[in-house]
C-alpha cells in the first residue's frame, strides 16, 4: 500500500506488515511516511545481509513489544560500517533516525563507488511539475 504525503503533513494509516512496521506506525501515532519507509529498508537490509529479522516472534504482541523497543542484535560478521547504518536506519525515535540524504552519504553506501548516488526528484515534486 503506497500513500503520497505532501510536503509538511504527516500520515494517518497505519499499513504493512508488523516486522517492517516503524514504532510509530505500531503505537497509532501520525508518523512521516519517509521515515516509516527508512525504518522498513532498514529492517530489509539486515534480512539481506543477516538471514533473519532483526525483531521476530510468534506471539503478535510480543513482536509488537519488540518493535516498540527496537532493541536487536547484529551478528558480528557484519562490518562496522554498515551496522552504523542499520542502527541509524532502524532507531526508534524518528527524529533521530537517517534520512534518505544521510543514508546517501553513508560511508558504507559510498564505499567503492563514485561519492553519491544521485536521487530521484520527491514524487510531488514530479507531479507539480506536470
Amino acid at each position: 500500500m503506497a500513500s503520497l504525503q505532501p510536503a509538511g503533513s504527516m500520515l494517518e494509516t497505519s499499513c504493512g506488515s508488523p516486522h517492517y512496521a516503524c514504532p510509530e506506525v505500531i503505537r497509532g501515532e501520525k508518523y512521516d511516511g519517509r521515515r516509516a519507509d527508512v525504518w522498513s529498508c532498514g529492517v530489509i537490509l539486515y534480512a539481506l545481509l543477516v538471514g533473519a529479522l532483526p525483531f521476530d516472534d510468534d506471539n503478535l504482541r510480543q513482536l509488537l513489544e519488540k518493535v516498540k523497543r527496537g532493541v536487536f542484535h547484529i551478528p558480528h560478521f557484519v562490518p562496522p560500517d554498515c551496522q552504523s547504518l542499520l542502527r541509524g536506519m532502524i532507531e526508534v525515535n524518528p527524529d533521530k533516525r537517517l534520512t534518505l540524504q544521510e543514508i546517501n552519504r553513508h560511508p558504507w553506501v559510498t564505499a567503492g563507488g563514485k561519492g553519491e548516488l544521485e536521487l530521484e526528484l520527491p514524487m510531488m515534486e514530479v507531479m507539480n511539475k506536470e
